[in-house]
């Protein structure tokens, strides 16, 4: 029972570090309507950069801000790709996806890895702050550390997109047609968004290595699907009428939901090899509940009427 209780709040813990990131995968999937792949690559480059900066002895917390900036940097250069260039929104993220592989090779000075055990993290503070005999355990400081960047983030989010120019964004996303003949510099607004998004990516990636210790090249697999998984499972709890920064919290309790089946399936013997399997049937019954529910609301709507009319 012990054992299931720790592996729980290592999901937890790693839920809430891929929340970062699927707020992240949610400004574009949703808000932008932008299918954008580079995120499987941005949140390697958060993770490599942070570890590469915190090895030669920076301060854990301006290693995670730099890696915001690369990863922000990165969401640049496939708006660019998309909106200078006109490349198809998929292929742009793509591409931009496979110069970063080299590129995070670069920055590890073509190591695959590079660790930093035994240097300060940004849980550090927390265990200094209080006693490790009481908060000793890595995952629980990951906890506090992320509860208070999704919050900080969240925060930010729900002002921005409450200003006039984060409406001109949601407006690009919803028609983007519609706002170019209101004035709006549409593809201002989609490098806006796609660096904000990549930018949270990176951040993810960078509590991901500080969490681990380490970064990895290949960090980063299966980053986008993590994300929709995350956006989808939210989606079945969020309503029209929430308020916005609702929706963003929801998205990191999808997170966090989906972490936590992953854990519980690992516990009750499910081997590792089959979890991209589980991650696609969550997927499909996420995507497809809510239609089911929609058909029959519809029946039951038009049995209503038949029987008022009778």
């Amino acid at each position: 029972m012990e054992h299931f209780l720790n592996a729980s709040v290592g999901g937890i813990a790693l839920g809430l570090i891929w929340g970062v990131l699927a707020i992240g995968v949610y400004l574009t999937y949703r808000i932008l309507d932008f299918a954008d792949l580079t995120v499987d690559s941005s949140l390697a480059t958060g993770g490599v950069v942070s570890a590469v900066l915190i090895f030669n002895g920076l301060n854990p917390i301006l290693a995670l801000l730099i890696s915001c900036v690369a990863g922000a940097l990165a969401g640049l250069v496939t708006a660019l790709l998309n909106t200078k260039l006109k490349i198809p929104a998929i292929l742009s993220g793509i591409l931009t996806m496979s110069a970063l592989y080299s590129i995070n090779l670069k920055i590890m000075d073509n190591r695959a890895n590079v660790s930093f055990f035994g240097k300060p993290t940004i849980n550090g503070y927390w265990a200094d702050l209080f006693n490790m005999s009481v908060i000793g355990d890595k995952n629980v400081l990951t906890i506090i550390t992320c509860v208070l960047v999704c919050g900080a983030v969240v925060g930010v989010l729900y002002w921005f997109f409450g200003t006039e120019y984060g409406c001109a964004v949601r407006a690009t996303g919803f028609n983007s047609t519609m706002a170019k003949a209101q004035g709006i510099n549409t593809d201002l607004t989609k490098i806006v968004c796609l660096m904000i998004s990549n930018g949270l990516a990176a951040l993810a990636g960078g509590l991901l290595a500080q969490h681990n210790q380490s970064g990895d090249v290949n960090m980063g697999t299966g980053t986008i699907v993590i994300g929709l998984a995350s956006v989808i499972l939210a989606e079945t709890l969020i309503k029209d009428s929430f308020p916005f920064w609702l929706k963003l919290a929801l998205v990191v309790v999808g997170s966090v939901v989906y972490r936590l089946i992953f854990t519980i399936a690992v516990q009750l013997g499910m081997h590792t090899n089959d979890l991209k399997l589980i991650a696609t049937i969550i997927i499909i019954v996420a995507l497809v509940v809510p239609k089911v529910k929609k058909h029959f609301s519809s029946k039951k709507l038009k049995g209503g009427l038949k029987n008022v009319k009778n």
